[in-house]
């Protein structure tokens, strides 16, 4: 592993943390390290790992004391800032570590007591606010604080790098350890993170002071040192150590099963996956927790994924235990997707799925009447499944989890395939695992985390880069759905989508063409797994009088304001009959498909099509659990209403464009952002379908009944 260390990028960065008055010199070089750590996805991994500094420092009203400044939890350390820190007074925390060490007769039962019920309070005692802007963060100081605080040493850095996961992964994991690093760095048995891994990492290091670091077996690596810069080289030289040995032992040849002679793609394999792996609400209702799916492949993946050991492999348990919580102690195995068979693959799938749950309610079962610990169980859905032939995906109620999720799993693949080339890869036992997975602390880190009424949903909106599109969009987003963005300029969707933020999917698509849309839908379940809601708004209000009109005029309005809509809902169809759990279809129709306008024919044909179109997949496609739903709004600014057509039809009515716009019983203007609301409402509503709902501010015309 390369060594990244600059002392000009050091002093850069210093600099720029210490533009706040309120970050130490001391902290600033920290955060420095800590990046550099966080930039090496084989050390640490979307929050894991942990940092820290000793000092004596000065609170807001001038009293100094030494203080503890450790990474809060769940924090990045790639992006790490002097804020992120939690202050703690030292003093005490040190006394606690000498009252520990000096008393052999401390029972583990005591201990586990104390990390599940004392450890916050401790913490929160022994707080000490630097700044007005720490003491509101509120931070939640790192499980692993009493470790940094038994520890002498200023600088220390802790990582879970994969190299020595692999070698301490091991039946003699501790032995090649040793043989590797040398007597430089200690040795700490596995043990779960808290007062009891702090207590033993504390004994090691008297028992030799000269150690430069510790392995923690199964878990991780802690290096210190008297400067940052000695922490961080400590830590970098070791994890080459580990390397180079990992590489000297050459790469396995794994057999591999035997495959269908198709494998069916993850456009088609996602959308099983996701209907497979689901919770309904409450029984009867058709309504789901559901996941979003994030898709990994590589030579490294298939050739873990294929092999003929895999089950084998892959259900010995988690890298380490910082994984557990978010994927699960272990990934679900479902059969290669045969293209030939998709009836067989989906039926082994659901049992695939069905079996996972099981195993997981009796590990629960088990492990919670073994350890006595008064919990209740989690969902016993799978965050990671592999598919030989394919690939792995990683499962998470947002985009950005199932990333996390997919990250970790293919890291995982290429440890395990290391870890087996080189002996055999055994992790923690159940016992550990559960503990770890069902521990107030950990769990603590995911439950602040809150998810609002969209989440696991993925939502298609056409036509989004303004108007109403863009309205509904944002309304949907602000709801917790991952989005899906389609209209004919890339240039206008990124400018939407820069307004919007976050993970979104713009895709330019011509709704016309059947190909286009096709694609767009590939497109979205190799990125999402799979979708829930399409909110079918494209439009374009052509003119022309009936009698006169051309029928190009009137082909390409059907094209655009009917065919469009039936395109867009069949191939979202199609997806959803795959997942199994339902959907829902949304139109933007129009007041014209029941109130026509003077030389308005060639728009209101078509529209009055596509509300029978409504209709039509309500009553063809309910038993499907798929609702339709459509909106007929009227005198909307966009880009069907635009200011130059607003004015014209005002003037000639003689009145006011306020007036014009504010024309219904209301007598208020409407706008995209209530629209957009209307079809949130519908989404919501799992018990309508085949209704459509006026957004007109009233007008008796354009009423349906």
């Amino acid at each position: 592993m390369q060594n990244l260390w600059n002392d000009t990028d050091l002093q850069n960065s210093v600099r720029e943390q210490c533009s706040s008055p309120e970050i130490p010199s001391e902290l600033a070089e920290l955060v420095y390290a800590s990046r550099l750590l966080g930039s090496e996805s084989s050390l640490v991994m979307h929050g894991g790992g942990n940092t820290s500094v000793k000092c004596e420092l000065a609170d807001m009203v001038g009293n100094r004391a030494e203080v503890l400044l450790v990474k809060a939890s769940g924090i990045d350390l790639s992006r790490v800032t002097g804020f992120d820190y939690t202050p703690l007074r030292l003093g005490p925390l040190r006394k606690l570590g000498e009252l520990f060490s000096r008393n052999d007769s401390v029972s583990e039962d005591v201990l586990q007591r104390f990390s599940t019920k004392e450890f916050k309070y401790l913490l929160l005692l022994n707080m000490f606010s630097l700044t007005d802007h720490m003491a509101e963060q509120r931070l939640t100081p790192s499980i692993e604080t009493l470790l940094h605080s038994f520890l002498p040493h200023r600088f220390i850095l802790h990582t879970h790098s994969f190299a020595l996961l692999t070698i301490s992964n091991q039946p003699d994991g501790a032995l090649l350890c040793r043989e590797i690093l040398g007597d430089s760095i200690g040795s700490v048995p596995y043990i779960k993170p808290g007062i009891g891994l702090a207590r033993s990492a504390a004994i090691v290091y008297e028992a030799d002071p000269e150690i430069k670091g510790l392995v923690l077996q199964k878990h991780g690596l802690v290096t210190f040192g008297s400067t940052a810069k000695e922490a961080y080289s400590r830590m970098i030289d070791a994890v080459s150590k580990l390397e180079e040995r990992i590489a000297s032992s050459g790469r396995k040849t794994f057999p591999s099963v035997t495959l269908p002679r198709s494998i069916a793609p993850v456009e088609v394999t996602a959308p099983v996956i996701r209907g497979a792996c689901v919770d309904e609400k409450s029984p009867g209702t058709r309504e789901y927790h559901q996941f979003i799916l994030d898709f990994r492949t590589s030579e490294t993946i298939l050739e873990y994924v294929n092999s003929a050991d895999l089950v084998r492999m892959s259900q010995k348990g988690a890298m380490t235990p910082d994984f557990i919580i978010r994927t699960k102690n272990k990934p679900l195995v479902i059969p290669p997707p045969d293209a030939d068979d998709l009836t067989g693959f989906k039926s082994a799938v659901l049992e695939s799925v069905q079996r996972y749950r099981q195993e997981y309610a009796d590990y629960f079962i088990a492990q919670q009447q073994e350890s006595g610990m008064q919990v209740t169980m989690l969902d016993p859905l799978p965050r990671v499944v592999l598919v030989p032939g394919l690939g792995l995906f990683g499962l998470g109620k947002t985009a950005l989890s199932a990333a996390v999720n997919a990250d970790i799993a293919e890291c995982t693949a290429a440890a395990i395939l290391d870890a087996e080339s080189l002996g055999t890869f055994e992790s923690i036992s159940d016992r550990e695992a559960f503990e770890i997975e069902y521990w107030d602390m950990e769990q603590a880190k995911m439950n602040k985390v809150h998810h609002d009424v969209f989440a696991g949903k993925v939502v298609m909106v056409t036509g989004a880069a303004s108007g109403i599109g863009l309205a509904t969009a944002k309304a949907f987003r602000q709801k917790g759905a991952e989005l899906v963005m389609l209209d004919l300029s890339l240039e206008s969707l990124e400018r939407a989508a820069g307004e919007i933020g976050g993970n979104v999917l713009a895709l330019p698509c011509d709704v016309t063409s059947r190909t286009a849309v096709r694609s767009a839908f590939d497109a979205v379940c190799r990125r999402f797994g799979g979708l829930d809601i399409v909110v079918s708004n494209v439009g374009a209000a052509l003119q022309g009088r009936i009698g006169d009109v051309a029928d190009e005029v009137l082909r390409k309005s059907f094209e655009l304001n009917f065919f469009s809509h039936q395109s867009i809902a069949q191939e979202a169809v199609k997806i959803m009959k795959l997942q199994g759990t339902g959907g829902v279809l949304l139109f933007n129709v129009s007041k014209q498909a029941v109130n026509p306008g003077p030389d308005f024919g060639p728009y209101g044909l078509p529209k009055a099509a596509t509300m029978f179109l409504v209709r039509q997949y309500a009553l063809d496609h309910g038993r499907d659990g798929i609702r339709s739903n459509g909106i007929n709004a009227d005198r909307i600014r966009s880009g069907l209403l635009t200011e130059e057509m607003i004015k014209a039809r005002s003037t000639a009515r003689g009145l006011s464009e306020r007036e014009y716009m504010a024309g219904n019983l209301l007598q208020l203007e409407v706008t995209a952002e209530d629209v957009a609301e209307a079809f949130v409402h519908l989404a919501l509503e799992t018990r309508t379908t085949g209704s459509i709902t006026t957004v007109d501010g009233g007008n008796i015309a354009a009423a349906l009944r």
